[in-house]
């Protein structure tokens, strides 16, 4: 259901979603939170709504979003309100706010809010400078921004970094969230040595290649390099040195498939998919206390990490970065290899790595046993 109300006010807003909610028979207190939406534009609420609500399934809420963009003219405020079918899990109020109004959202906003329910703000667009200092973000637990949406990512995450407050958080933060997992996993096998260096190669407008790199630094203390592809898609590969050997994540700009190379290991396949906005903003509402761990990255780990002034291509001349094309390649055969066999490609090993190193621990572990009996 959906009803449009010109020229209105807070208090009729929400006189109309209490007779909405007995005719539909949504009821409040199945709402988590409050997730208020800031937008300047107005064609940018349409599609903030819809990734809010998609985002909404897994943490059903109150959706208030926000279009402070036109302030010319007298004060008004025009609302519709989205409940039911039409709303997905939550309920969703779309404030329209035009002159003096629109630089009184936050009047606007508060008597929208859930009753002793938490609330987020969320600034699909270029973010605040400062988030928690904004007049709605201070009302809120968790501020989320974008730096992927700012018109000068590296500019704009330099002023979130001078300027965080416990709350705040990123969804460049929440693209990485499989990345970390990845590396973090291949670091738990064998040998468990130290990582000597490291090397994260991304696109020059990715606020999430330097995150990565500043998470690196931070949590395995030693030399991390950014290196910038010329495909603007995000992170492509991170190496980390090691005494024993390299180990290379790397994923094609133009793929969603990474191969991990890992000594002692075979080449594998791993499915390494982009995540979406909507993917990343639930990620964010899945948590309302303060991410340390994206405070470390962003203000401790990232000032410390080295921006080459050499691009990939070069890197991977000299040998300090994987080659994608190679990794491409690798990814190829391997899922070559793996329909013959009539499995998944994302754990197959390569027929070059297979003839010389076995292909499972279990596999392994048989050899070792066979050449034990033989001794004995």
């Amino acid at each position: 259901m959906i009803v449009d109300l010109p020229s209105t006010s807070s208090t009729e807003v929400n006189k109309r979603l209490v007779t909405m909610r007995q005719d539909v028979g949504a009821l409040a207190l199945s709402r988590v939170l409050t997730l208020v939406v800031v937008v300047d534009a107005e064609d940018e609420a349409e599609a903030a709504v819809a990734l809010a609500g998609e985002a909404s399934h897994q943490h059903p809420c109150r959706i208030v979003t926000v279009v402070t963009g036109n302030r010319r003219g007298a004060a008004r405020m025009d609302a519709q309100i989205r409940v039911g079918g039409d709303a997905g899990a939550s309920e969703i109020v779309l404030l329209r706010l035009y002159g003096p109004l629109a630089g009184h959202a936050r009047s606007v906003v508060i008597p929208l809010l859930l009753p002793d329910s938490p609330v987020v703000v969320w600034w699909p667009g270029a973010p605040p400078k400062d988030p928690a200092s904004d007049p709605i973000g201070q009302m809120a637990q968790r501020r989320i921004t974008d730096l992927a949406r700012a018109p000068r990512p590296a500019s704009a995450m330099k002023q979130l970094a001078q300027h965080y407050s416990p709350g705040d958080t990123d969804l460049a933060w929440s693209r990485i969230t499989r990345w970390r997992g990845l590396l973090a996993t291949a670091l738990d096998r064998r040998p468990f040595e130290p990582v000597e260096a490291a090397v994260v190669a991304g696109a020059s407008d990715s606020p999430s290649t330097d995150l990565l790199a500043g998470w690196l630094q931070h949590r395995l203390r030693c030399p991390v390099t950014i290196v910038r592809s010329a495909d603007r898609s995000g992170i492509v590969s991170v190496r980390l040195e090691r005494r024993s050997g390299n180990v290379d994540l790397v994923r094609p700009h133009d793929g969603d498939t990474a191969t991990l190379d890992q000594p002692g290991q075979p080449q594998r396949a791993l499915a390494l998919a982009h995540r979406s906005d909507a993917e990343s903003l639930a990620d964010e509402l899945s948590r309302l206390d303060p991410d340390e761990i994206y405070d470390q990255a962003l203000r401790k780990g990232l000032p410390q990490v080295t921006r080459s002034r050499s691009s990939m291509a070069d890197a991977v001349r000299r040998g300090d970065a994987p080659s994608v094309s190679a990794s491409r390649e690798a990814a190829a055969r391997i899922a070559k290899r793996s329909g013959r066999r009539g499995s998944s490609a994302m754990v197959e090993a390569e027929p070059e790595a297979a003839s010389s190193e076995p292909e499972t621990v279990h596999e392994a572990a048989a050899e070792r046993l066979q050449a034990k009996r033989e001794e004995d």
